[in-house]
């Protein structure tokens, strides 16, 4: 995996979200590498926590306005103690998107395949849950909250700030592509990490995805 120079990056083909969800769909992992050897697994989503139709459907604040491409820096969460640099991913030769380099965990990766961070449509940024060493950067992420934030340093020097309206595990035999990735008409980001039940065999069997909208541009 390398860094993209940002002009290539702009001009590089996004890969459909129907794609995505397909592989997805199939029970594949968006992200292999969960250990889960520990005796604590990671915080899950509270049910209290998942999106309701109000907050699905666009009832917030009047968002800024959408903002136009930039790379991405920094990923700070600080509910949870994040902040993390971040690297441009892909998918690989096997359809799936990548995660960043499992012996780095405190790395996070942005799909470039995507919108970046701002932009109209859904950003999405992923990040390991745990290697075999411990927790890596996402670990808390099912501890978070509705209206706790998400700040993404881009590298046109602007700083967007998500807010989160949702926090849910899905497994991965049934994720739901279109309702993860699908766009809501506003910039919006989903963060996401393993989670839910641990196998030797079959690692993590869900994923856990925060849900967020843009509420400021600074």
């Amino acid at each position: 995996m390398f860094e993209l120079a940002e002009e290539e990056e702009r001009r590089r083909r996004r890969a459909p979200w129907g794609v995505i969800a397909l592989v997805l769909l199939t029970g594949l992992a968006l992200i292999r590498n969960g250990s889960g050897e520990f005796d604590i697994g990671p915080p899950q989503p509270a049910s209290a926590a998942a999106p309701d139709s109000r907050t699905a459907t666009g009832a917030f604040a009047a968002a800024p306005a959408p903002l136009g491409f930039s790379a991405v820096r920094r990923v700070r969460i600080p509910a949870i103690r994040v902040d993390a640099p971040v690297t441009p991913v892909g998918l690989d030769a096997d359809g799936w998107v990548e995660a960043p380099p499992p012996e780095n965990a405190s790395l996070a990766g942005w799909f470039t395949g995507a919108v970046s961070p701002g932009e109209k449509g859904t950003s999405v940024i992923v990040g390991h849950v745990d290697n075999q060493r411990g927790p890596a950067v996402f670990y808390g992420l099912g501890a978070l909250k509705k209206g706790n934030r998400i700040e993404v340093l881009r590298k046109d020097g602007r700083t967007v700030v998500f807010e989160i309206y949702g926090v849910e595990v899905f497994s991965k035999a049934g994720f739901p592509g279109d309702l993860v990735y699908g766009s809501k008409g506003t910039p919006e980001l989903r963060v996401i990490t393993c989670g839910g039940g641990f196998s030797k065999q079959r690692g993590y069997d869900g994923n856990v995805v925060v849900f967020a909208r843009l509420v400021a541009v600074r």
